[in-house]
């Protein structure tokens, strides 16, 4: 992980640039691609502002990056509080990455069941068409299925581990998305025409 300790308008001692050095490698516990960490230390110029010590801090992680920013009478105080916030948004990131990779593997281990598959009888295809970053849409795929009710489309939807499940409406041949609600119950939408 690459430090940079900087200060704007304001000389940065050696005992806070190796205070923050130590604080800021803290992070890697919570996130080993951290690349390059950015700590910069500046001074208001404001009399009547008490907290006029200011530390900003950016992490660049591999996908996302983290900033965050603090104030406090003192440089090590102001150091402490906005390590502090980088070390909550890296944990959050890495509790989301973590929970999707398990989601993922959960999701994996029931559909490797034989007989989850063949019930189901969904052929899933990925595109990766290498759109671009200010694109929202990261995954596409396409399904081929076998009409059903709504009620064989709530086991199916079980077995997956989802909260949400599309198929084909057996009653009428409608497409029809079966969606788990905030209550527990579940729902169901159905295209008309």
């Amino acid at each position: 992980m690459d430090i940079v300790v900087r200060g704007k308008n304001v000389e940065v001692s050696p005992r806070l640039r190796k205070l923050a050095r130590e604080k800021i490698r803290k992070i890697a516990r919570f996130s080993h691609d951290a690349g390059r960490v950015e700590v910069d230390f500046s001074e208001l110029r404001n009399r009547r502002v008490a907290d006029n010590q200011v530390c900003d801090v950016i992490v660049h992680l591999k996908r996302n990056f983290v900033k965050a920013h603090a104030a406090a009478s003192e440089p090590a105080a102001a150091l402490d509080l906005v390590v502090d916030k980088v070390e909550h948004q890296v944990a959050r990131i890495k509790e989301k990455r973590v929970a999707r990779t398990h989601a993922a593997r959960r999701s994996r281990d029931a559909s490797g069941d034989s007989d989850a598959a063949s019930a189901s009888e969904v052929d899933i295809e990925a595109d990766d068409d290498g759109l671009g970053p200010a694109d929202r849409i990261v995954e596409r795929k396409r399904l081929t299925m076998k009409p059903m009710r709504p009620e064989e489309a709530a086991l199916q939807m079980d077995l997956l581990g989802h909260d949400f499940f599309l198929f084909t409406n057996a009653e009428n041949g409608h497409a029809a998305v079966l969606y788990r609600r905030r209550d527990g119950n579940l729902g169901v939408i159905e295209t008309t025409g």
